[in-house]
C-alpha cells in the first residue's frame, strides 16, 4: 500500500443558463426551455443546448437549493454492470456502510459506456451529492479527469488509472490471479486456459500478472494462445469458448476473470456436450455465492467486498469532510482463495 500527496482542486462554480446562452448564441429563455424539453423547440436545438449544458456542467434549479445548504449528506455510487450479482453485493455494503456514517447512497449504472459514465457524473453533480464512489469503464481517461476537474470528491473502487492523481480502493487482482491458478496448479493442472476481460481493464491486466506469476513459479510456460479475451459485460464466452475447442487446445482447467463468466463458460461448456470438473476445472473470481444460494459451490477467489466497500466509504468521507491532508491514497485489499467443487485433482497428492 502507498500513499502520495493530492492537492485537492476547489469546486468548479456550476454554469448558469446566460453562461449556456452566451456560448450557444440562442437566448436564455430558448435555452431554459430546450433544458425542459418544450416542444416549441427543434429536436436539432435542444439536442445541442443538451450537450453544451451537460459539457459546461449546468445545475438546474430544482437542484439549486441543496447548492447553497453546501451539502446533502448523499453520496452517489457510479458502478459498471449491476446485472453482475458483484456488484449488487458491492452496493448493498457501501449503502449499509454508508448509513451507518449518516449518508444515504444512490446507484447509477454504466453499461460499461463512456458515455453514459459522463452522463452519470453530471447527474450526481447536479443532485449535489458530497461524494462519489466510481468504477471506471477504463475505456479512455477522459470521464475521470472530467471529474478531477468539477474539485468533486471522489474514489475509485475496483479499478484505477496508474497515471492519473485520483485516490482508489482496490482488490489485489495480481494475488488473486496468483491464487487461482496455484490452486489449480496444486489440483496437478499446468495447461489452464485464461478467460481475461479487456487489458484496458486495471483488473484484468492484475489478474494475468498472477497468472503468469503462478506458472513461472512452478516452472510451467506460459502459452499465449491459452490466454483469451472475453467481454466483462453481457453473454461473450459462447464464441470464445467453440473457437478454442474447435482448436483442439490442450488444456484442464479454467481461470474466468469473474464468477459471472465462469457461469458462463459451465453453461457454454455443457452445450458442448463438456461437464464440469469431470472435462474441465473451473474457478471464478468475486464470490459471488457469499450472498447467493447456489446447488454447487464455485471455486472461486474472494474480493472481500465487505471491508473494500467499508474502507471506501471512510476514504470518501474523511475527503468529503477535509479532514486529511493526504486524500490521494492507494488502499489494496488482499483476496482469499475459496475451494469449491469445480476444481477435480489430476493426482493424488
Amino acid at each position: 500500500m502507498s500513499k502520495q500527496n493530492f492537492i485537492k482542486r476547489p469546486l468548479r462554480q456550476p454554469a448558469t443558463l446566460k453562461d449556456i446562452a452566451r456560448i450557444t448564441g440562442y437566448s436564455v429563455n430558448t435555452v431554459s426551455r430546450a433544458l425542459r424539453d418544450k416542444k416549441d423547440i427543434s429536436a436539432e436545438t435542444k439536442e445541442k443546448i443538451k450537450k453544451i449544458s451537460l459539457d459546461m456542467g449546468y445545475i438546474n434549479n430544482a437542484q439549486a437549493s441543496s447548492l447553497r445548504l453546501g451539502h446533502t449528506n448523499t453520496i452517489a455510487v457510479i458502478l459498471g454492470d449491476i446485472s453482475n450479482p458483484y456488484f449488487g453485493i458491492q452496493m448493498k455494503e457501501i449503502e449499509n456502510r454508508a448509513r451507518e456514517q449518516g449518508y444515504s447512497s444512490f446507484l447509477i449504472n454504466t453499461n460499461e459506456n463512456t458515455e453514459m459514465e459522463r452522463e452519470a457524473i453530471q447527474s450526481a453533480l447536479n443532485k449535489n451529492v458530497d461524494g462519489i464512489l466510481i468504477c471506471p469503464s477504463q475505456h479512455n481517461e477522459d470521464t475521470i479527469r472530467y471529474l478531477m476537474e468539477t474539485g468533486m470528491p471522489f474514489v475509485q473502487i475496483g479499478r484505477y488509472f496508474e497515471n492519473l492523481e485520483a485516490g482508489y480502493v482496490l482488490q489485489n487482482d495480481e494475488l488473486g490471479g496468483y491464487q487461482a491458478v496455484k490452486h489449480l496448479i496444486d489440483n496437478g493442472h499446468q495447461d489452464i486456459l485464461m478467460l481475461n476481460g479487456p487489458l484496458y481493464v486495471s483488473a484484468s491486466r492484475g489478474r494475468l500478472a498472477g497468472y503468469k506469476r503462478a506458472l513461472t513459479e512452478a516452472g510451467l510456460p506460459v502459452k499465449p494462445e491459452l490466454i483469451r479475451e472475453v467481454p466483462i459485460i453481457g453473454d461473450g464466452c459462447s464464441a470464445v469458448i467453440s473457437a478454442v475447442l474447435r482448436e483442439k487446445l490442450q488444456f484442464s482447467a479454467i481461470f474466468a476473470f469473474s464468477d459471472l463468466i465462469a457461469l458462463d463458460v459451465w453453461a457454454c461448456l455443457k452445450n458442448q456436450g463438456r461437464h464440469v470438473p469431470e472435462d474441465y476445472s473451473l474457478i471464478g473470481f468475486d464470490n459471488i455465492q457469499s450472498r447467493l444460494a447456489m446447488p454447487f459451490r464455485l471455486s472461486t477467489v474472494s474480493a472481500n467486498e465487505i471491508k473494500m466497500a467499508a474502507i471506501a466509504i471512510d476514504f470518501l468521507i474523511g475527503i468529503m469532510k477535509g479532514n486529511r491532508g493526504d486524500t490521494f491514497h492507494h488502499l489494496i485489499v488482499d483476496t482469499e482463495l475459496i475451494p469449491g467443487e469445480t476444481v477435480r485433482p489430476l493426482h493424488k497428492k
